[in-house]
């Protein structure tokens, strides 16, 4: 099976969900034109009240479709876009991916990881216990975050379902995920 684009979503405000488009456009060093979270600057709410002039490496936030059916299994009822992704993505094991990894969407776009979703308590208010759902315990014991991953665009351009999408890894060493 080859890695590719299931669903693209973005939201205008500060929502939990976003809602499911055709098309985005993603621009570099920016994110998705036109969601709340894009910038250069960091804008999760959480973030900007600790430093609004650190950097945004949350600029695009990518799910794997495949964590769907875990979650039906824990009793949620979840569609691409309710937990906030901009990109729905089939066949990639994102989270498995090192820190640096680049995805490269479609023939042109290029979206950097720099780390894993850290789920929060928007979660739960979405549906009671769905942040514990995207929690799992790392090799060490640290919680980790299965929610997806997040990354920054480094090339721009448009991404709509069924895109391809190829991994580029990083030069070694490669370096596990961490919360983003």
């Amino acid at each position: 099976m080859f890695a590719k684009v299931v669903a693209v979503h973005k939201s205008s405000e500060h929502s939990f969900t976003k809602s499911s488009c055709d098309q985005i456009k993603l621009i570099a060093g920016i994110g998705v034109e036109g969601d709340a979270h894009s910038g250069e600057k960091v804008k999760h709410r959480s973030r900007v009240r600790r430093d609004p002039l650190q950097p945004n490496l949350r600029q695009v936030h990518l799910l794997h479709e495949e964590f769907f059916p875990e979650l039906s299994a824990d009793g949620f009822d979840l569609v691409p876009g309710e937990i906030g992704e901009n990109i729905t993505t089939r066949g990639i094991d994102l989270l498995g991916l090192p820190r640096d990894t680049v995805l490269w969407i479609g023939s042109t776009v290029a979206v950097r990881i720099t780390g894993y979703r850290a789920p929060c308590v928007q979660m739960d208010q979405h549906q009671q216990g769905l942040m514990k759902a995207c929690l799992y315990d790392g090799p060490d014991g640290k919680k980790l975050g299965k929610s997806g991953v997040m990354g920054v665009v480094e090339i721009g351009g448009k991404v709509s379902a069924e895109d391809a999408i190829r991994i580029e890894l990083p030069m070694e060493p490669h370096y596990a995920l961490d919360k983003a």
